[in-house]
């Protein structure tokens, strides 16, 4: 199956292969694993326009904590904090807004705000009513991998030891599945995006092989997305506090990249810009 050669997102076209596009995280949650948490409004509201400012291609709007253990946030909650944002950035950024939530209700306020794509961290386990949104709205969806409610899960993460005879097999099965699903449910074909799930429901060598093997999901035929940004698996190879991993941020994504990530979503918009650039340089230039 080849790869769907663009796909559009508002007034955005987004040209797959031809350069790695740069997602910047907004989060809009006083829990961030990452310690980025915004609390407020205008914050929220000018970290989206610094990271505009410096070269982002999307901006991804949350309102819930991903962290593990974190408690879910009610829906009225999560929508009070992510639809204001929305609607202050719809028309002012030259960018697509993404909400990223695995309620549909949520996502159903954050589309009449503004938002045109949606980032779906459970792969529609969750909620399948985002796939029909995604093909009412004609908007991108991202489907993650998300393997958060196996069995087990709390051993792996603390133990670190493997439940998959083969995690790639599980991750493409994951995909496979959440895949069908929106397409049976009226998305087209090229408004689907892939992510594996780097930080949910993996060990931290996990992680590494995930990446290094990323290329292996080509094989789907769609643009693939990727999250190592600050995530914990940085700290275990390099043994420095969350604050500290911007460098190892770095060396993900540019390996990600080489093994065919097509989006990055990152916390440090500037210097992944920057990385991302380079990488391009190196691998898709002829």
């Amino acid at each position: 199956m080849s790869q769907a050669s663009i796909t559009r997102c508002g007034d955005t076209e987004f040209r797959w292969g031809e350069r790695t596009y740069v997602m910047g995280i907004i989060n809009v949650s006083p829990d961030s694993f990452s310690g980025d948490g915004l609390i407020s409004i205008e914050a929220a509201v000018a970290q989206a326009r610094q990271f505009v400012n410096q070269g982002v291609d999307i901006l991804d709007i949350g309102g819930e904590s991903t962290r593990p253990g974190a408690d879910p946030v009610p829906v009225d909650e999560e929508i009070h904090r992510v639809v204001p944002v929305i609607e202050r950035l719809a028309g002012e950024v030259p960018v697509p807004l993404s909400v990223d939530t695995y309620k549909s209700a949520v996502a159903q306020r954050a589309l009449e705000a503004g938002a045109n794509m949606i980032n779906d961290q459970w792969g529609l386990k969750k909620d399948r009513h985002l796939a029909e949104l995604a093909a009412e709205w004609g908007t991108p969806l991202i489907l993650m991998s998300n393997q958060r409610d196996k069995g087990g899960y709390d051993s792996v993460i603390q133990r670190d030891i493997a439940y998959y005879d083969d995690l790639m097999a599980e991750v493409t099965l994951s995909l496979t599945s959440s895949i069908e699903l929106s397409l049976s449910l009226g998305v087209p074909r090229e408004n689907i995006i892939v992510d594996p799930g780097i930080g949910f429901g993996k060990s931290w060598r996990q992680e590494l092989e995930l990446i290094r093997r990323l290329d292996e999901l080509r094989g789907l035929g769609y643009p693939i997305l990727i999250g190592p940004s600050r995530k914990s698996f940085i700290s275990k190879v390099l043994e420095l506090p969350t604050e500290e991993r911007l460098e190892g941020t770095a060396a993900a994504v540019a390996i990600g990249i080489a093994r065919g990530a097509d989006i990055v979503r990152v916390h440090d918009v500037l210097p992944m810009v920057r990385v991302c650039r380079m990488s391009d340089a190196i691998v898709r230039w002829a």
